[in-house]
């Protein structure tokens, strides 16, 4: 039989079923850029995205294929936000506090100082308040978020001089991941600086800044900050749990049919637990390297911490006052806190603190 005796017995229903209309299937294909803020060289936080793309390409058969571009490669790292309210990508991947110049509330779809750990972000994103509240506060830059990462806990740095007092980061200037923590660091003296990832080691080396933070022993070493600063401070008590996140601009993901959207949401959540376990599996070998490479790893002293508590409430208090976006959200994420911290203080803190004293 000919094709086109088989059309006319079979109808078009058949023809498709026999395999015999590519063209059909041709126009049903999906092609999405996507924008990081992060360079290709890190494999945890922009192998998120890669990680994304490849699960949506197998989960739709190949038929939606989304090309991951590195931070600068289409637009600069902070620009992805823009990029894809203005449609410039279908969407990004980055961090949330990036773009808390453009309004406070940004950063709480990350982290703030003193904030939520991994399991308690994912917990109140999923079921508290938080993806809710944040995706309406998005649709006003004509997008919607899904999770797209977590880093865990953050070590809080690598520094030129020890820090013994607060008044040691008088005057210290520093690289910090968003400018909420930069308003908190100006309360203790700091001068905050504003530096994608892929550029901070040459800031560091030339001595342009006195310390700086990115994520953790895996990345850092990687970047290769060990190498001009030799102090390594803990915790990040900016980042106890930072988000990263999967923006879309809501006309393109409107576009897509109910099973291309499943897939997305399927695909970021994948993404999201990879990028949390890579950093536990990788984490501990790097920080045992950097140690044998004479880094010296301190704590923040407690007189620290808390002066840093102190100024960072102070900031929250002033956001209050002048987003009620943010208000809104942070009251909301600080009672949800409240009962967590409570939980974490039974079970899991006393099993933890039981175990770091215990040879395995």
């Amino acid at each position: 039989m000919d094709r086109r005796s088989l059309i006319k017995h079979s109808g078009i229903a058949g023809v498709i079923a026999a395999g015999i209309a590519p063209a059909v299937h041709a126009q049903a294909a999906i092609r999405w850029r996507l924008a990081s803020s992060f360079p290709k060289s890190l494999d945890t936080i922009y192998g998120g995205a890669e990680v994304f793309a490849k699960a949506v390409k197998a989960m739709s058969g190949g038929k939606f294929e989304i090309s991951v571009h590195a931070g600068g490669e289409l637009m600069p790292p902070f620009g992805v936000v823009d990029g894809v309210q203005n449609g410039t990508v279908e969407m990004c991947h980055t961090v949330p506090y990036y773009f808390y110049g453009k309004n406070p509330a940004f950063a709480l779809g990350s982290a703030v100082p003193f904030g939520l750990n991994a399991r308690q972000m994912t917990a109140w994103m999923t079921h508290g308040n938080g993806r809710k509240l944040m995706n309406e506060f998005y649709a006003g830059y004509n997008m919607l978020s899904f999770a797209g990462g977590n880093t865990g806990t953050q070590m809080g740095g690598w520094f030129r001089k020890e820090i013994k007092s607060i008044a040691d980061f008088k005057g210290l200037k520093m690289r910090l991941g968003g400018g909420l923590v930069g308003e908190v660091m100006q309360k203790l003296g700091a001068v905050p600086q504003s530096i994608p990832g892929g550029e901070i080691y040459q800031a560091l080396e030339k001595g342009t800044i006195d310390a700086a933070e990115w994520v953790g022993p895996y990345d850092d070493q990687k970047l290769g900050f060990n190498k001009v600063a030799p102090f390594y401070y803990y915790p990040g008590w900016w980042e106890g749990g930072p988000e990263v996140d999967f923006y879309i601009n809501q006309k393109a993901f409107d576009g897509l049919s109910a099973e291309n959207k499943a897939i997305v949401e399927a695909a970021s959540a994948q993404a999201s637990i990879d990028m949390l376990a890579k950093y536990d599996a990788l984490n501990p070998t790097a920080l045992k390297q950097l140690v044998a490479a004479k880094t010296k790893v301190l704590p923040f002293s407690q007189a620290v911490l808390e002066a840093s508590f102190k100024a960072s409430m102070e900031v929250f208090a002033e956001n209050d006052a002048k987003s009620p976006e943010w208000k809104k959200i942070y009251a909301d994420l600080r009672t949800f806190q409240r009962d967590q911290v409570l939980w974490f203080r039974f079970a899991e803190s006393r099993f933890d603190a039981f175990m770091a004293t215990q040879k395995l």
